[in-house]
């Protein structure tokens, strides 16, 4: 660098200087979700949240299809095509907001839409994903059951041939979006092994009722999606895939929406706490100005900025075609785990301000809790990279 070269001023919002690995389209898509979310979700996500509901959830819905965000990363059909990494920012600035409203995207394109896509008859991406990629109708994904989590093969769902149709008997629980769905992705035992089965959700013996008394997830519906003799006709079945790698890898795309939405809450958190701490006083200064808390924001800004950086490599790695399920777990167990751990010293930071829904940090906490456990646990994300290292397989 010459002499008379200038250095770009350090800036605290992007200390690595991360937006210059964006793209113009990279920057407009963040800054159009970053908009939505300001005026159509942070001045009421409170209110939701403390009151455990998520009201006109079929508009936001249709209002996040009209900016391009329902199914964005998949192609044709109405769907945006837009690139991992574009998908990321997106997700990052929708779970800055809240994480129910991402997971309400993510359910909607990583996992309902994206097994259509990826798995379904022409006919069944003709009539299910016009209409989701507009928040016409939406998805939801049944794959955990009551006492089968992390087992997914052991599930009792099941489905039956009776002639040409199937019939559909099981449960299935924590279940996003279940009880506005019109459409259902729900995966079943058969004789012949682990199907998918498209269900819409005016099906006889379907029903959705919705799972109250949560701490977390609380600006979001979440279900049961019971299933009682659901006939369907032979059409209903994913053609393109038998046993679980259909599903586990709807659920690696998923992930990886995870792992930049994660930093979204992690980032709410963080700029709480820089904003507090430079108006707080105690002792006749803000207590931004004593060591102990510099040090807080500078160990928070560390992990937050390393985290966004990782999204960013799996995310051009995932365009590249060369992103591998172990580096989605990678960086599942990484971020979610570092974000929860800036919201609780965000919440140090404020004090006995940080458990108030006055501040995003308890709420963005409770929430990644949950965000910590769906989609694999930390223990299962432990054993894929410890089987990937070792070679050696500990699942059972």
């Amino acid at each position: 660098m010459s002499a008379s070269a200038k250095l770009p001023p350090f800036d605290p919002a992007d200390p690595l200087g991360l937006d210059d690995l964006l793209e113009p389209e990279d920057l407009a898509v963040r800054d159009t979700v970053r908009a939505w979310a300001a005026d159509r979700v942070l001045p009421y996500v409170a209110d939701w949240y403390e009151k455990g509901e998520l009201p006109g959830i079929r508009e936001l819905a249709r209002e996040l299809g009209g900016i391009g965000a329902l199914g964005m990363s998949l192609d044709g059909y109405g769907c945006a095509g837009a690139s991992a990494v574009q998908y990321g920012l997106a997700c990052l600035e929708l779970e800055a907001a809240d994480s129910g409203i991402r997971s309400l995207v993510s359910v909607q394109g990583s996992l309902a839409m994206y097994a259509i896509h990826r798995f379904g008859s022409e006919e069944q991406k003709q009539r299910w994903l016009p209409g989701m990629a507009a928040g016409e109708t939406i998805g939801c994904f049944g794959l955990t059951e009551p006492d089968h989590g992390s087992d997914p093969a052991s599930m009792r769902t099941y489905a039956k041939k009776d002639g040409t149709d199937w019939v559909l008997n099981g449960r299935k629980m924590w279940i996003t979006n279940g009880s506005v769905a019109g459409v259902a992705v729900v995966w079943a035992r058969t004789d012949d092994g682990i199907r998918g089965f498209v269900v819409p959700t005016d099906s006889a013996g379907f029903s959705a009722p919705e799972i109250r008394h949560k701490w977390s997830l609380r600006a979001s519906v979440t279900s049961e999606l019971v299933l009682d003799d659901v006939r369907l006709p032979a059409d209903a079945v994913l053609p393109e895939v038998t046993g679980l790698k259909g599903p586990l890898s709807c659920l690696s795309h998923a992930r990886y929406g995870i792992v930049w939405g994660a930093m979204g809450a992690a980032r709410s958190c963080f700029e709480a706490a820089v904003d507090y701490a430079k108006s707080r006083e105690q002792f006749g200064r803000p207590i931004g100005g004593f060591q102990l808390t510099q040090a807080k924001l500078a160990d928070m800004a560390v992990e937050l900025h390393k985290g966004i950086l990782l999204a960013h490599h799996l995310g051009r790695r995932m365009d590249a075609g060369r992103l591998r399920p172990e580096q989605v777990s990678f960086g599942k167990l990484n971020n979610v785990r570092e974000a929860i751990d800036i919201c609780r010293t965000a919440r140090t930071v404020l004090g006995a301000n940080g458990i108030s829904l006055e501040y995003p940090v308890m709420r963005h906490a409770t929430n990644l809790e949950s965000v910590l456990t769906y989609e694999g646990t930390v223990e299962m994300h432990q054993l894929v990279l410890g089987k990937a290292l070792t070679g050696i397989d500990a699942f059972r």
